[in-house]
């Protein structure tokens, strides 16, 4: 909707609403259209650069990294009680194995959700919400009595606490760093790798000496400093975390909702639409060939990228090798992630890689899925050390470049969005990917053919997104050539390549027109 008010009419609207009563406070007052260019003069918050690139943002990135290493990494360390909850509960491979199923879906599922709340809350508020349904999930798992307690408690609770913390963090992330932004996102992947690196053996550490419950109630007090973590994390100025509210960009959807207010029979079915294309992205799942494949290729690669973290330790220990052997080779993998992580963002950004991240992105999945057949030699330390060091190398460039590909594939502003679709897509497989493993197990009673399974869907993905993205790119450089006529830079002349041989005639006043031999 095109506003035709006049400064002065809004300077009148403002003198009217002055008169009515004290202002609201910022937060709870509404964007009028009236903030145009010539409307209000710009404030010094206004002038402060969008993305600093350093400062605060520094103290932000150190936020996210112990945010995802809190995260991220914590599922992985469940591990380390499978045996113990098989035991307590006497449940099957299958079923014990639903708990760290549904806190990495339901981690990747509430991504609108986590959408909804930054857009109302902001990110600061949402992680620290995340950080106490959290610690909250994990404390009361400590008393359940079944394993269907279990579910709800550290799978659903504790999920969505991850989710609605890890999520913003790496959204408000985007906001502080443009120009570093590729090393920013590879540092802060570190986090995951410190959470590899610490939890494992913190865990067994807690499970030897308080038990599978007392481990859970002390994780649950450690989850609560995400909250400290999301408290450091205030808005960048000028409105960057709500583009909608930026001058000179309005938000497409909400001119949207503004117009539907007129016609009340299809006001809340446009506005459900709206919000849905707003906070799921199925706008640019339809329109954006990159970002639909990507989605899809990530989608399917999570099938066998978390599985063989959750059956490391207990396809090691069925094999004879002690508990603590087996946690020390997490820590392992978590260690090398640690140095790696960084180095794979400094080769990233590497002028040979521009503009090839996803074809970095595609090769590090393959060698990942590759890694998992080194499992079926055999499960003696020197060897799952061979596998955990080839997993953990290409582990560390699917990390960094992750989110680094996904920004580059669509507009910040429509990050959020994109990324809440693609978690939703890929709670799908994350939460079918151990069950499924489970069952193999129980049928086959080897574990080595869960490796195997995880190693041809990581192999089929990164071949489809690196044919996909090449087929893809050699269409649009058909569709370029050949080279067409430069448009016309003004009504009176028309300019067009100029060859050796072309001659210059002079017409009237200064202007030159150039006669080319094409």
């Amino acid at each position: 909707m095109v506003d035709r008010r006049t400064p002065e009419m809004c300077e009148k609207e403002a003198e009217s609403r002055a008169s009515e009563g004290p202002p609201w406070p910022a937060r709870f007052r509404s964007t009028s259209s009236c903030s145009s260019e010539g409307a209000r003069a710009p404030s010094p918050a206004d002038k402060q650069p969008a993305a600093p690139d350093g400062g605060w943002g520094w103290v932000v990135l150190l936020a996210t990294i112990l945010v995802l290493a809190l995260t991220l990494a914590f599922p992985s360390c469940i591990g380390i009680f499978y045996t113990d909850l098989q035991s307590q509960f006497h449940a099957s491979n299958s079923e014990t194995s639903w708990v760290p199923s549904i806190m990495t879906a339901v981690l990747h599922a509430g991504g609108p959700l986590c959408s909804v709340l930054v857009e109302h809350y902001g990110c600061r508020v949402t992680v620290m919400l995340g950080g106490l349904l959290s610690g909250i999930g994990m404390a009361t798992s400590s008393f359940t009595q079944s394993i269907g307690q279990l579910y709800i408690t550290a799978g659903v609770i504790t999920g969505l606490g991850f989710c609605l913390s890890f999520q913003p963090a790496i959204a408000i992330l985007g906001h502080y760093f443009v120009r570093r932004r590729a090393f920013a996102n590879s540092l802060a992947s570190t986090g995951t790798a410190i959470g590899l690196s610490t939890l494992p053996l913190f865990a067994h550490f807690l499970l030897t000496h308080m038990g599978w419950r007392g481990s859970f109630l002390i994780l649950g007090a450690v989850l609560l400093n995400c909250c400290v973590c999301g408290a450091v994390m205030r808005p960048v100025h000028q409105g960057s975390k709500k583009p909608n509210r930026t001058r000179g960009q309005p938000n497409k959807i909400e001119n949207e909702l503004s117009s539907t207010r007129h016609h009340r029979a299809s006001g809340k079915l446009a506005a459900f639409l709206a919000a849905l294309q707003k906070h799921m992205a199925f706008d640019l799942f339809c329109s954006n060939k990159r970002y639909q494949i990507y989605s899809i290729g990530v989608t399917w690669m999570m099938l066998g990228f978390v599985v063989p973290l959750l059956y490391l330790v207990p396809y090691a220990t069925s094999h004879g090798m002690e508990q603590n052997r087996a946690a020390l080779l997490l820590s392992i993998l978590g260690l090398i992630n640690i140095f790696m992580r960084p180095l794979a963002g400094i080769i990233s950004e590497l002028h040979c890689f521009s503009g090839k991240h996803i074809y970095l992105f595609s090769g590090a999945v393959l060698v990942n899925g590759l890694s998992n057949c080194i499992c079926g030699i055999g499960a003696s330390f020197s060897v799952l050390l061979a596998f955990v060091g080839v997993y953990a190398l290409s582990m560390s460039f699917i990390g960094s470049l992750l989110f680094q590909v996904l920004m580059e594939i669509v507009e910040m502003p429509r990050f959020p969005s994109a990324l809440g679709l693609i978690t939703i897509m890929e709670s799908v497989t994350l939460l079918i990917g151990p069950p499924l493993g489970g069952l193999l197990v129980d049928s086959t009673q080897e574990y080595k053919y869960v490796f195997y399974a995880c190693c041809c869907a990581m192999v089929s993905s990164a071949l489809f997104m690196g044919v996909a993205f090449y087929l893809l790119e050699r269409d649009e450089r058909k569709t370029m050539d050949p080279p067409k006529h430069a448009a016309p830079l003004s009504l009176d002349c028309q300019y067009t390549g100029i060859t050796p041989g072309s001659r210059a005639v002079q017409r009237s006043g200064s202007e030159t027109e150039y006669i080319t031999s094409v």
